[in-house]
């Protein structure tokens, strides 16, 4: 963008605690080292949460969701399991992880401004064990992340206010935005996509999302 000019770049950390300056205490304090009971209860009540990794493909945020109370399990101070359900089979997130084990997750509760934090360590299993504990509708995950948490915070509910993403007057009506048909069609050139794959989209969700 012409309009971002190099003397208004923040380029160091002194510059960028000028102009923001210290963190109020409870920022600070918020943040942990293990999954608090207060924390688990946040993340137990959760149905949708985003998933960040980083790989040599780039990084990747990947949104995840289950019915509350059926989705996440946290069986220890530090353990963080998730299902890693059907999806478009690109496994951008998975892939990222078996090169680099960091990850970063964040919780959304419905009608709740606060979100939750965990930063930490992932690998992958296919235990069956673990894969068992996942049963949702007569299906079983693929497989289970395993993440040994190092950083649990919650977020201020700011973002979250300033957006109204909970009000549902503020909700926008789908056919007000281009199909998914439409973007692949414009995207491929029409090679794939179009109306025919959005009449036929409803039945593709319905027989794959589990």
């Amino acid at each position: 963008m012409d309009a971002i000019g190099n003397d208004s770049l923040i380029t160091d950390e002194a510059a960028l605690n000028a102009l923001y300056g210290e963190s109020p205490i409870g920022a600070i304090a918020k943040e942990i080292d293990y999954i608090h009971p207060h924390y688990k209860a946040m993340i137990e009540a959760s149905p949708f949460m985003v998933i960040a990794t980083s790989g040599p493909g780039g990084l990747d945020a990947s949104p995840r969701g289950d019915p509350a109370r059926s989705f996440i399990q946290v069986p220890d101070d530090k353990t963080v399991l998730i299902p890693d359900r059907r999806g478009n089979n690109r496994v951008d997130s998975l892939r990222n992880i078996l090169h680099d084990n960091r990850v970063a997750l964040l919780f959304l509760i419905p009608g709740v401004g606060e979100t939750l934090r965990v930063n930490g360590r992932a690998c992958i299993s296919t235990a069956p064990d673990l894969i068992q504990r996942f049963t949702l509708r007569g299906t079983l995950p693929k497989s289970v992340i395993v993440v040994t948490a190092e950083r649990v915070y919650f977020q201020c509910p700011k973002a979250l206010v300033r957006s109204e993403l909970w009000n549902p007057a503020r909700h926008i009506g789908r056919k007000s935005l281009p199909s998914t048909g439409t973007i692949l069609a414009d995207i491929t050139g029409g090679t794939v996509g179009g109306e025919q794959y959005d009449r036929n989209y409803p039945e593709r969700l319905r027989t794959t999302i589990y």
